[in-house]
């Protein structure tokens, strides 16, 4: 067939994959990239460097600036005393020969209406009324939690007779999430000068023990119509409430399970030396670990319960915040 354009002795190139290679400098295969020498006026270095890799010129800073921050902010979040800058505000650290009393009692002098709405119970599962007054050790122990240059807290955890945990896991399930909460880079470990270790037998600084309604309104020094945990310095026991533990609080508009690091994290703090509460600082911002999150994280309905405590009637409101340093 007669062919002036040469076509039938070629392979046909329309249906072959697009080629293109990452080096904008290599010359194709089989073309010759010479060109003629013509007069043209000499090029800049960076003149040549993006002429000759077009948008990856731009891109390359781009994607450098961004490593840096990546790298500089995963140093920040990982720095202790960054971290503590940060976090909301702990108070101050009261010594240990402090402890006495009871630290962290509810607001007031818990004479409060039957209808307060403030800390008021939510809907949920059962819990116990009343326990035997007593309670029984879970059974085991952890490795050492955090640094301990100042002190090394050993504790037990411990469940009040008469309170069934089936409901949340068992005995070992709550342990489990006091220990795990403790060992939380966000919690109180942050601070080298505190280490954990749960221990199941011999002296202890203090005892994690969850504890029916009536029995803590008895620990806890008020019979108020609010469910209240606190720390009993006398009786050696963080109390945490079963019906918290079960229900959480309405005010916190949190997760049960965020509750339940709360109240842990909350309780523990007071044992380990902070005794006061905290308002909320910021605006908008998290509310600090020792505000009293179950009656609320607006400083005005903390306040309404106690007129002219620490917590100021300001209008300011927080987001709820179970640990003591949250960018740990």
């Amino acid at each position: 067939m007669y062919d002036p354009l040469g076509l039938y002795g070629q392979s046909d190139r329309s249906h072959q994959p697009l080629r293109a290679s990452w080096d904008p400098t290599a010359p194709a295969e089989g073309r010759d990239r010479g060109r003629p020498e013509r007069s043209v006026k000499k090029q800049s270095a960076l003149g040549r460097f993006v002429s000759t890799y077009g948008w990856r010129a731009y891109a390359l800073p781009v994607l450098f600036v961004v490593t840096v921050l990546v790298v500089v902010d995963a140093v920040r979040g990982s720095d202790p005393s960054v971290a503590a800058a940060t976090a909301p505000g702990l108070g101050h650290l009261s010594p240990r020969a402090a402890n006495s009393g009871i630290i962290g009692a509810p607001p007031g002098d818990g004479h409060f209406p039957t209808d307060l709405p403030t800390g008021a119970l939510p809907d949920g599962g059962p819990f116990v009324e009343s326990g035997t007054g007593s309670w029984h050790v879970v059974p085991g122990g952890t490795a050492q939690v955090g640094t301990g240059t100042d002190t090394v807290f050993r504790y037990t955890v411990e469940i009040e007779d008469g309170v069934d945990t089936t409901a949340f896991g068992g005995d070992q399930s709550v342990a489990k999430l006091v220990d795990s909460t403790l060992a939380n880079p966000k919690s109180w470990t942050q601070d080298q000068k505190f280490a954990f270790r749960r221990v199941d037998q011999g002296d202890t600084e203090f005892r994690i023990s969850l504890t029916s309604r009536k029995t803590s309104r008895e620990a806890c020094g008020f019979e108020i119509p609010i469910d209240s945990s606190c720390y009993n310095a006398d009786l050696g026991r963080v109390v945490l409430s079963e019906v918290r533990w079960v229900r959480g609080a309405i005010a916190f508009e949190g997760d049960i399970g965020s509750y339940r690091q709360y109240q842990i994290n909350h309780e523990v703090g007071h044992a380990i030396g902070y005794h006061q509460h905290q308002p909320c600082e910021t605006d908008g911002g998290l509310a600090p670990v020792m505000m009293q999150q179950t009656f609320g994280i607006k400083n005005n309905d903390i306040a309404a319960l106690e007129p002219g405590g620490a917590v100021p009637m300001d209008g300011k409101r927080c987001r709820f915040n179970p640990w003591p340093y949250p960018r740990g």
